[in-house]
């Protein structure tokens, strides 16, 4: 059974940092791409980040690029999301997402997460 856990979020002041973790079950991680997306209240869901299968070709929202970093390893069978500079904006319900095709479009992801919520105020 194909299933995607996130975990790692919280709350955090702005300028802080967390790294969030997916954790693959029930498939091989590294033979596909895995994106992260975020869902604030009232708002569509945003593409942040996708890493490839072979984790050479990485891509990043415009909204998080320089201050998200997405990475993979294979033997932990898991995709972190290290997140630095957070701003409030940020706040939101994270998912991580498995897709075969190398693409930001959440309509081509077919496994997702239950989400983590991340939450950023003073």
């Amino acid at each position: 059974q194909v299933q995607l856990v996130e975990s790692g979020g919280g709350l955090v002041q702005p300028g802080g940092s967390l790294r969030l973790s997916c954790a693959a079950s029930g498939f091989t991680l590294g033979h596909y791409t895995i994106g992260w997306f975020r869902q604030a209240p009232g708002k569509g869901r945003e593409g942040v980040s996708y890493i490839s299968s072979s984790a050479t070709v990485t891509a990043y929202g415009d909204s998080v690029k320089g201050r998200f970093t997405i990475s993979r390893d294979y033997g932990k069978n898991t995709v972190y999301l290290q997140m630095n500079s957070l701003k409030p904006e940020d706040t939101a319900v994270y998912y991580c997402a498995r897709s075969g095709k190398l693409t930001m479009n959440p309509d081509f992801y077919e496994y997702w997460g239950q989400g983590t919520q991340v939450t950023v105020s003073s």
